[in-house]
């Protein structure tokens, strides 16, 4: 052979790869072994890109409906509730990078229908504080919040609805235990309230347990007068909260305490941090177990083919082309099938609500309950920097599968593989 022929990835060394990599009659094992290292490599990446995308749109698809109805910030009055919440909120609404600062009244409520009964958290807001929430507005289904301040009537979610058996214009009765005190003790308010809107945010717990109600009813429903509870404040930025936070306590004096949403909801934001990068680490472990078995089956095939080897380097094949050859030949099923597993990944991803829904009509039912993962639908959102990764370590974790076995192809003695032949 030439220098020229034995040069680095020379045509030869891609040819002998190709033949390397087709089953012939004695090698059925060898290609098996290939055929499930192929196969292994595929679904790992697969499997890696389809979670992380829809671990990813699951925290984003939450956090957006978690922040898009509760407040960025929450402001409370130390020793009490505001009572010149007017005065307050609008001080707040000043401050740079602030959206909105509104007024509220929270209370945990029992509500009654023709059906069943249910606990649920009713939330007195003004009508013109609830078109500030973008996510509230664009999640109505049936009725409407125009004249919500002036009449009686109440927002639910469609979960609470259907578990009650209710629809629009239909009655609604609240039990709120902590009512007005007699000389005969506590006694509960009990009031019916007419249904005007039902929204459905996406998040199971949010549309089976929110009530809204006007804000002046809420005053006189949980006997709190001209006072409110907290002010939520919606920023422009909800990312970058410590700036605000301390501009907020100096706006709204010494008598507030300002919490964010990092330290109402952060246990539950690690948790899925921590899930989602174990996660990795496990499906990683499938990609590892098909890339030994590239390692194994080269290892066979090296041993198979050390006659050939021993003429190749009779005939002048240097020691770089034959571990090349080799190389090639491990390194190919590696890279083909991390190819073929990133491209299955981005058609699931890209189609991933049929799937899900053909896999819901199969089964009958829905394979992930909402009551459980909170929201209704299956999200997927693929990162480019974290698809690059898994690509990347599957390449680099097929590429140094080789590395020894082709290093033990090139290390064969021509003389002791030949001695018996």
């Amino acid at each position: 052979m030439s220098a020229e022929a034995t040069s680095a990835f020379a045509p030869f060394e891609w040819l002998l790869a190709r033949r390397y990599l087709r089953s012939r009659r004695g090698q059925g094992f060898i290609s098996v072994i290939a055929g499930f290292s192929f196969l292994g490599i595929m679904l790992g990446v697969m499997t890696l890109i389809v979670v992380m995308a829809v671990m990813n749109g699951f925290r984003e698809e939450l956090l957006t409906k978690m922040l898009g109805i509760n407040g960025h910030a929450i402001v409370h009055k130390i020793g009490g509730d505001f009572e010149d919440y007017d005065d307050v909120s609008g001080r707040l609404a000043q401050v740079s990078g602030v959206k909105a600062a509104i007024p509220l009244i929270e209370g945990q409520v029992m509500v009654s229908g023709p059906t069943q009964n249910s606990g649920a958290l009713v939330r007195g807001m003004r009508g013109a504080d609830i078109t500030k929430m973008s996510m509230l507005s664009q999640s109505l289904r049936f009725g409407t919040f125009e004249g919500f301040d002036t009449g009686d009537g109440i927002a639910v979610g469609t979960r609470l609805a259907n578990s009650l058996g209710l629809s629009v214009g239909e009655k609604m009765t609240l039990i709120n235990p902590r009512g007005r005190v007699t000389p005969f003790g506590t006694k509960p308010n009990i009031k019916r309230y007419t249904i005007s809107a039902i929204f459905e945010i996406g998040v199971s717990e949010y549309d089976r347990t929110i009530v809204f109600m006007p804000l002046k009813e809420a005053q006189a429903f949980f006997n709190h007068r001209a006072r409110v509870t907290v002010l939520e404040v919606l920023a422009d930025n909800p990312e970058s909260m410590d700036g605000l936070k301390a501009d907020l306590k100096r706006a709204g004096g010494p008598t507030i305490h300002v919490t964010d949403w990092r330290e109402r909801d952060g246990s539950f934001l690690k948790v899925l941090e921590v899930e989602r990068n174990v996660m990795f680490i496990i499906l990683s472990l499938i990609v590892l177990v098909a890339t030994l078995n590239i390692v194994s089956g080269l290892m066979m095939l090296v041993k198979d083919k050390s006659r050939d080897i021993a003429i190749m380097r009779t005939m002048g094949a240097t020691q770089g082309a034959v571990m090349r050859v080799f190389l090639i030949t491990g390194a190919s099923i590696g890279i083909v099938g991390t190819i073929a597993g990133f491209i299955l990944g981005l058609l699931i991803c890209w189609n991933i609500d049929p799937i899900y829904n053909f896999v819901s009509l199969v089964l009958g039912r829905e394979p992930f309950d909402p009551n459980i993962y909170f929201l209704s639908r299956l999200p997927a959102k693929m990162d480019v920097g974290e698809t690059a990764s898994v690509v990347l370590m599957a390449l680099v974790l097929s590429v140094l599968a080789t590395v020894y076995p082709s290093w033990k192809a090139a290390k064969t003695d021509p003389v002791a593989a030949l001695r018996y032949e």
